[in-house]
């Protein structure tokens, strides 16, 4: 009995001291998080009316200028020439096929194909094509053997090599493939070193290719707009586009002398066909602004020393034949965590509770065109970089992703926190075990995760220059990156707890005596 008695007794003193430890100065701010707030927000920027906040679409445009609206009507001071945006200069590349017939008959880019290409908007015609079964040019195997493809249209099949009776490898003699399949680039590769002028290449994985990635496919590659990167474009040398073709296609060419891609897989073999080829097809680019949308809350007697919270707002957008990419979750879940954030801050000023250090909050842009917003911050930061405390940014935090649905789902990944300061990771670790008390998963931190997670959210372009960083995750999941990522499937109670856990971080980094070490690289 006795035991039983000191081991309550024991229990009633730790419970204590987690009550003792608490700073009610945080919680009573902590707790203007809430999920109504979060649930009202998030239902209005995963809304139609925002169509998926595309960059450079109109969704985009009114998610910045809502994001700049609120932090005005917190209080925030707008810190880019009396603004709140920082415009980046965009330069959008896509590859427009204006018309493509075979014999008469139309096919449409993203539907029945797609093009790899970086040639000028020019016209392309062709009285036949040149098939050159597996375009393999081997010593072994050379499909090219006695044949000039120069400035002809050539078909191609993109898979698979040939093969004997037995089903071995006519290259390596044995079951296992050769380097011929196992990349098939090279084969590109190879057939575009003697100058065709296009090369039609037949795989299997079109179709899925297509229905995967739908109108995303001829969507085309964003790029921040630099006079370097115009120059280094210009030194890229042009070569062949590659059409990506179906079986359709690829039969319609190949019915002409009766035969198929199925059984040139069985018998390669090189021809010329009759076909009246006839297309208008280039790269085009266009230039635009989309911007990254900041407010300060400045400090007191640290004011100088910047504390940085953010999120993307951008997502898929919508698409021209109508579908919205919500991005409820891909990130308004995040942005959302940003507003309500700094209304917690910016509250707790106004009551005379203001941080000491002054905290940046960030809406960046173009984060789904490859970081480019915070890659624009990193580079013409508002705020020194050198005076800049920390990153803490929250890319998509309200879901349960797929390893925790069948189990625990009070949880946060928890990313980079130690890979520049163990200070940072110490003050994420306490603050979760004070107050939000979820399973910190630490998984993406492994050095040999598939993923490479960490990399792949905004916080990286400060973590590269030597700023501690952390990246607030709620996981992946099978609606990531699809129209049916929607504000239904958020869990808002555990969305909430991840805000307050950012929250409370922020807060301890904000007013701690000395700034954040930076005495590790575990990049």
């Amino acid at each position: 009995m006795l035991k039983n008695w000191i081991k309550v007794f024991v229990l009633l003193q730790a419970l204590h001291s987690c009550v003792v430890a608490q700073d009610p100065v945080q919680l009573k701010y902590a707790d203007l998080l809430t999920e109504q707030s979060a649930k009202t927000q998030l239902t209005l920027l995963a809304s139609p009316a925002f169509e998926g906040r595309g960059t450079g679409q109109k969704g985009g445009e009114k998610t910045a200028q809502y994001l700049a609206e609120q932090f005005k009507s917190f209080g925030l001071k707008p810190p880019v020439n009396g603004g709140y945006f920082q415009p980046l200069k965009l330069v959008r590349s896509s590859y427009v096929v204006k018309t493509f017939t075979l014999d008469g008959k139309s096919y449409e880019n993203g539907k029945d194909f797609y093009v790899q290409g970086d040639n000028p908007l020019a016209n392309f015609n062709a009285a036949e094509v040149i098939c050159v079964g597996f375009g393999i040019q081997d010593a072994k195997h050379n499909d090219l053997n006695g044949i000039d493809i120069r400035d002809k249209v050539v078909l191609v099949i993109n898979e698979d090599e040939p093969t004997d009776a037995n089903g071995n490898s006519l290259l390596t003699g044995t079951a296992k493939k050769s380097e011929w399949s196992t990349s098939r680039l090279k084969r590109i590769q190879e057939l575009a070193k003697h100058n065709p002028k296009m090369i039609l290449a037949y795989s299997s994985t079109v179709p899925q290719m297509i229905e995967r990635f739908g109108s995303r496919i001829t969507a085309g590659r964003f790029a921040l707009d630099s006079k370097d990167a115009i120059t280094a474009e210009k030194k890229v040398k042009q070569t062949a586009p590659v059409v990506n073709i179906t079986a359709e296609i690829a039969n319609g060419i190949l019915a002409k002398k009766k035969t198929n891609v199925d059984a040139l897989k069985k018998k390669p073999r090189s021809f010329k066909i009759s076909s009246k080829f006839v297309a208008n097809m280039g790269a085009t680019k266009e230039n635009f602004s989309d911007p990254n949308v900041l407010g300060l809350l400045e400090g007191t007697d640290l004011k100088d020393e910047i504390v940085v919270i953010s999120g993307h707002y951008d997502h898929d957008g919508i698409l021209p034949d109508g579908t919205i990419y919500p991005g409820a979750d891909d990130n308004g879940s995040g942005t959302v965590g940003v507003l309500e954030l700094a209304k917690a801050f910016t509250q707790a000023k106004k009551d005379g509770k203001g941080p000491r250090r002054s905290i940046l909050f960030i809406g960046f842009a173009a984060e789904e065109k490859g970081l480019l917003g915070s890659q624009f911050y990193s580079e013409n930061p508002i705020f020194p970089l050198s005076s800049t405390v920390t990153c803490l940014n929250m890319d998509m935090i309200g879901r349960i992703d797929d390893k925790h649905l069948n189990g625990n789902h009070n949880y946060i990944h928890v990313i980079g926190s130690d890979k520049l300061s163990s200070e940072l990771y110490q003050i994420n670790k306490k603050s979760n075990e004070l107050y939000t008390k979820m399973e910190i998963d630490y998984m993406y931190d492994d050095p040999k995760d598939p993923m490479r997670i960490y990399y792949r959210s905004d916080q990286y372009n400060f973590a590269k220059h030597g700023i501690p960083v952390t990246f607030y995750f709620s996981g992946l999941h099978p609606h990531y990156h699809t129209p049916d990522d929607t504000v239904d499937k958020i869990d808002f109670p555990m969305m909430v707890k991840r805000e307050k856990l950012v929250f409370h971080t922020a807060w301890e980094v904000a007013n701690r005596d000395a700034r954040l070490v930076v005495d590790s690289n575990k990049e």
